[in-house]
This record gives structure tokens, C-alpha cells and sequence, in this order.
């Protein structure tokens, strides 16, 4: 099992443990925001469920069918994750109109607040951890699994606040306002969510950081070489794809060259990481003089 699909499981199981928390408190209390902050974490376990799949299915190897590798499955499992928080700010809207008329006074506000007060700790606990591997091992379903919880612990953080001014000026309709608000909040986060990997199945590039730091490589480990140009990036789940057009003497014999493309690629991904790279070499006479520039 890889370290992702582990974080995964792990995920599910946090996953579980702060519904339950949740739930708890929403039945303790009646409240609309409680029960609109429960909600969304019920979506957690569908995407974690989605993303124990999609890692599954990314860290297959390249095949006859997909010459490419798998990655870009993780992608998937962030935008079904995206429609299913969009899904649940519905639920919660649906419920703040059913009750608009007729809100009910809350009741036990010390054990439902303690009750959610632990189960957002274990969120903010997982969430750090998982933007962070997710970053780290560039996982697209881990990365979007903890910004997703973050934005909860947020929710959970609002709405707690909230709810103590409900009974500190017994305005019961305050809690319906929480739970609306909750809704915009889920709404932001499942664009944004479906925004980042709607970009990602469409070869977007990679981020100007990250291209800046391979023109850079490329620039001064290139030696012998006249010019690059043509830089192209895509990126999918941990793999990035480069590809330019290198510029040589042209009397260079084919294995200097060789040579060169090897120093260049080793040097990439050292830098980048997982990498999967095409050069294509060129005679002199070739230069474009733009693009990135090898320094002699």
C-alpha cells in the first residue's frame, strides 16, 4: 500500500470520528448550523471513499491504453468532490427555508458546543497534515481532501462563534443566518475545488513558480548546447511533463548531444521531481532567440 493510499484510510477513519462528533452535537442542540457543519463533513467520507479510488486507480503503471501513466485520475476524484459539496450547500439552503418561519429555541448549547469544539480539533489536526503530504507528494486528491477540511475547520469555527451569540441575545433566527452562511462558504470552497481540476484535465501548465525554477535548470545545466525554446509543461497528479527543443552546434555528434539531454534530464528531475521529459534536438541554425536561453 502506498503512503498515499494510507493517508487516504486514514482520512476515512478521521472522516468518521468527527460525524459522529458532529452529529452529536446537532442533535443535542436542534440547531441548523450545527446541523449544516455535520453535513459537510458527511461529504468528507463520500471523498475520502472517492479518493482511496482514484489513488487506487493513479498508481497503476503505464499500459498499452494508457501510455502516459494514470495519474490524472486523482483529478476526478477532486471534481466529484467539488459536485458533492456543492450538493450539500442545497441540502443546507433547503433546510434554512424550511425553517425561516418557524425557528426553534436550541437546547444543551455546553455539551453540543464541546461535542463540536473536539471533533473541529481533530479536523484541524488532519487537515495540516494533509496539505502538507499533499503538497509534498503533489497528490491532487489528498491536496484538495485537506483544503476541503480546512474550510470546514473554518465553518466549524464560524459557526461555534455564531452560535454562542444565539443564546447570548436569544435571536433564534441568528442560527438559520449561520447555517446560509455555511452554505456560501461550502459553495466558494466546491468551486474552487472543481475550478483547480477542471484546469489540471485540461493540460493546464504548471504554476509560474515551478516553471521559472525548470527554465532555470535547463539554463544552466545545458552546457555545450546554443539555445532551448519551445518550453512546454502540463502537469498530472505527481508527474510533470516537460518538453522543449534543444539547439546544438551542428557539427556536435550525436552522442555529445546525447550526453547533454542526459545531464538535463537528471538535473530536472532532481529538481522537479517525477518527471517525464522529451527533448528535441536540433541543428544550429535553429535558434529562435527567445524562450529559455542556455548559458554558455
Amino acid at each position: 500500500m502506498t503512503r498515499a493510499m494510507q493517508v487516504a484510510w486514514g482520512s476515512l477513519a478521521v472522516s468518521f470520528g468527527v460525524v459522529a462528533l458532529k452529529l452529536l452535537a446537532w442533535r443535542l442542540t436542534g440547531s441548523v448550523a450545527l446541523y449544516s457543519d455535520a453535513l459537510e463533513t458527511v461529504v468528507n467520507i463520500a471523498a475520502a471513499i472517492g479518493a482511496l479510488v482514484a489513488l487506487s486507480i493513479s498508481a497503476q503503471p503505464p499500459d498499452a491504453q494508457h501510455p502516459y501513466g494514470h495519474q490524472k485520475a486523482e483529478y476526478f476524484s477532486a471534481v466529484v468532490e467539488g459536485v458533492l459539496v456543492l450538493g450539500t450547500a442545497l441540502a443546507i439552503g433547503r433546510e434554512v427555508a424550511l425553517r425561516w418561519n418557524h425557528p426553534e429555541p436550541l437546547t444543551q448549547p455546553l455539551l453540543g458546543t464541546a461535542s463540536n469544539l473536539v471533533a473541529t480539533a481533530m479536523n484541524l489536526v488532519w487537515s495540516r497534515m494533509l496539505i502538507r503530504f499533499g503538497r509534498k507528494w503533489r497528490s491532487p486528491a489528498i491536496l484538495a481532501g485537506g483544503k476541503h477540511l480546512m474550510a470546514d475547520v473554518w465553518t466549524s469555527a464560524a459557526v461555534l462563534v455564531g452560535f454562542a451569540l444565539v443564546f447570548a441575545t436569544g435571536v433564534n433566527r441568528l442560527d438559520l443566518v449561520l447555517g446560509a452562511l455555511v452554505a456560501v462558504n461550502i459553495i466558494w470552497v466546491g468551486f474552487t475545488m472543481m475550478r483547480d481540476s477542471v484546469g489540471a484535465l485540461m493540460d493546464q501548465a504548471v504554476d509560474p513558480e515551478t516553471l521559472a525554477r525548470i527554465r532555470s535548470v535547463v539554463s544552466t545545466n545545458a552546457e555545450g548546447a546554443l539555445e532551448a525554446h519551445d518550453l512546454r509543461t502540463r502537469q498530472a497528479g505527481r508527474v510533470t511533463f516537460i518538453e522543449f527543443h534543444l539547439v546544438v552546434p551542428e557539427r556536435m555528434a550525436v552522442g555529445d548531444a546525447h550526453m547533454i539531454c542526459d545531464a538535463l534530464e537528471a538535473a530536472l528531475r532532481a529538481e522537479i521531481g517525477e518527471a517525464v521529459i522529451t527533448i528535441h534536438v536540433e541543428p544550429e541554425g535553429k535558434q529562435k532567440h527567445k524562450g529559455v536561453l542556455v548559458l554558455s
